[in-house]
């Protein structure tokens, strides 16, 4: 593979990002997508984390993207989205053409009442796993008039993945390990229906269950839970599940 001396030089400053130990989840997948745009000569840029648990795309980071639209996509076009389940279920660095004809995509409502609106034409993406766990993905897109990526943008962001992959798992076992020192001070700032809907993650209950379980809707059990991540400090179910949870009373 050959690289030319910018690309050489890009790809020394993406792994020794990935090789730190003192960042976040999110602020890796922010930082490396701001280097990708760079490296792939891209225009925009997200991430999520696949919940099995809640069945969401969540825990996004997103550059030169609208936040409305992107709330957009978390209420309704991920759940009618017709290509990014199968540049999933690929685990490798995958063109969007090459799962769905250009043609084919622009003719539907996810092309056209969310990618369309913030510009995004020519996609490609990167879904990182530890066995069936998703650990995050890389969604790199392009303007329309630059051209869709190829198989050399396909290369690079392949020879990127593993170093991706174990930079997310050393901080998914950071944040567990600091999760699980017994905090009552923070456990305090729930209140009383916060600590039940914890108490529920710990349990490993979906979402669904959750709500069944406390008799409330699906949505109200989300909002409790980015309270309950805002109140502590963590990014996702998997942290608050670590979480030395102090027994009900």
């Amino acid at each position: 593979m050959y690289l030319t001396g910018t690309e050489q030089h890009a790809l020394r400053g993406v792994f020794a990002l990935l090789a730190e130990d003192d960042h976040g989840e999110q602020e890796i997948r922010e930082r490396l997508g701001r280097a990708l745009l760079d490296l792939l000569h891209a225009d925009q840029f997200a991430s999520f984390v696949w919940d099995a648990g809640s069945g969401n795309f969540d825990a996004r980071v997103a550059l030169h993207m609208d936040p409305a639209n992107l709330d957009r996509y978390a209420q309704w076009h991920q759940h009618h989205d017709p290509i990014t389940f199968v540049l999933q279920s690929r685990r490798r660095a995958t063109r969007v053409t090459e799962v769905m004809p250009q043609r084919e995509l622009m003719r539907t409502p996810f092309f056209n009442d969310f990618l369309a609106r913030d510009g995004l034409h020519w996609g490609m993406n990167l879904h990182a796993f530890e066995g069936g766990r998703a650990l995050g993905d890389l969604r790199i897109w392009r303007r329309k008039c630059r051209g869709d990526f190829g198989d050399h943008e396909k290369a690079l962001l392949d020879l990127i993945e593993p170093a991706f992959a174990g930079a997310l798992q050393r901080a998914q076992r950071a944040a567990a390990s600091a999760a699980a020192v017994p905090a009552p001070a923070a456990w305090t700032l729930l209140s009383a229906r916060e600590q039940e809907v914890a108490r529920c993650v710990r349990e490993g209950l979906t979402d669904k269950e959750i709500a069944r379980r406390l008799a409330v809707g699906v949505p109200t059990v989300r909002t409790y839970l980015r309270r309950i991540f805002d109140k502590l400090g963590i990014e996702r179910r998997s942290a608050l599940a670590g979480w030395a949870v102090p027994p009900a009373r």
